[in-house]
């Protein structure tokens, strides 16, 4: 195993760490401050402990849980400039990277089923989605996330390399580490299947969730009526544009080896990682009145009766 991997930071941006650090930090703490304010929200609302609420909950832990997992490589580059990382804290990373993507990936799928439900299966959806299901359904995407991910540092610990330890990102990836290995290392084989199971398979479930409910929503008498029940969508599917235009711009750029400028490689994988954190609150603050409702009423000042 190589001791150290050597990490790529934004172009042109090393001379001036500090211009890069506070971009960094504000998108950080705002992506803090807005998952923890729906976290916050539905814990201590009871009228929100229901499907689509839980499922939005694990969504903004997983949220914080990847933009806590990607700053420390890199507020190394932006601080210090520092891009060697020794390989334990590489794949420590990659690890806790790994799974909160995934985790975020199925908690996406999970809010598709439960709208293709709703909305196909109105009438025996709460009898279908009882508070036990979706207690199930959150520990099978518990345990999918480590189990999937849990033997890939050992793996990678002892897989042969045979090419410079220069990762393509600011941060470390399976499939980029796997990429340095020689030629037949079986561990690579392991991260291509995990990568297709998690990354693969979930855009497909959710693009059929969304085909049932195009179905559902053609059927419907008044526009007004579709309108209404695809409201109840737009949140959930800005965020899966959100999360998975860019994963796949990255997947092809680097399957078909495109030539575009490393900058735009670089800010893409930012893009990726760093922009759903911060935009998942908003939308989900904006397009459900529900949750906007409850975080104005917790906000406002509660009023004190004077003692008589």
């Amino acid at each position: 195993m190589t001791p150290t991997f050597l990490l790529v930071g934004m172009p042109g941006l090393s001379a001036v760490p500090s211009w890069w650090t506070a971009p960094l930090i504000t998108i950080y703490l705002l992506s803090v401050l807005g998952n923890s304010t729906i976290l916050w929200v539905i814990a201590m609302e009871p009228t929100l402990h229901r499907p689509m609420y839980v499922f939005l909950f694990l969504l903004s832990v997983s949220d914080v849980g990847l933009a806590t997992a990607l700053m420390p490589t890199l507020l190394g580059l932006a601080l210090a400039d520092a891009h060697a990382v020794p390989a334990s804290a590489c794949l420590l990373q990659m690890f806790f990277v790994h799974v909160f993507s995934v985790m975020e990936s199925s908690v996406l799928v999970a809010m598709a089923f439960d709208r293709a439900l709703a909305i196909c299966r109105p009438l025996h959806y709460p009898t279908l989605l009882t508070n036990d299901v979706v207690r199930k359904i959150g520990f099978t995407i518990v345990f999918r996330c480590m189990g999937l991910h849990l033997p890939l540092p050992f793996l990678l610990a002892h897989m042969p390399y045979c090419h410079p330890q220069v990762l393509t990102h600011s941060y470390c990836l399976h499939p980029d580490i796997a990429r340095l290995a020689c030629p037949g290392a079986w561990g690579a084989v392991y991260s291509f299947f995990v990568v297709l199971s998690a990354m693969g398979l979930d855009p497909l479930l959710i693009f059929c969730s969304y085909g049932l409910i195009g179905r559902v929503l053609q059927g419907l008498g008044s526009s007004e009526d579709r309108w209404k029940a695809g409201q109840t969508c737009a949140a959930h599917l800005s965020a899966v544009l959100l999360f998975y235009v860019p994963m796949i711009l990255l997947a092809l750029i680097d399957r078909l080896r495109m030539p575009i400028p490393l900058p735009a490689h670089t800010l893409l994988s930012y893009v990726h990682f760093l922009l759903p954190p911060l935009i998942n609150p908003i939308l989900y603050s904006v397009k459900m009145k529900e949750i906007r409702e409850k975080i104005l009423k917790r906000l406002q000042p509660r009023k004190v009766g004077c003692a008589q």
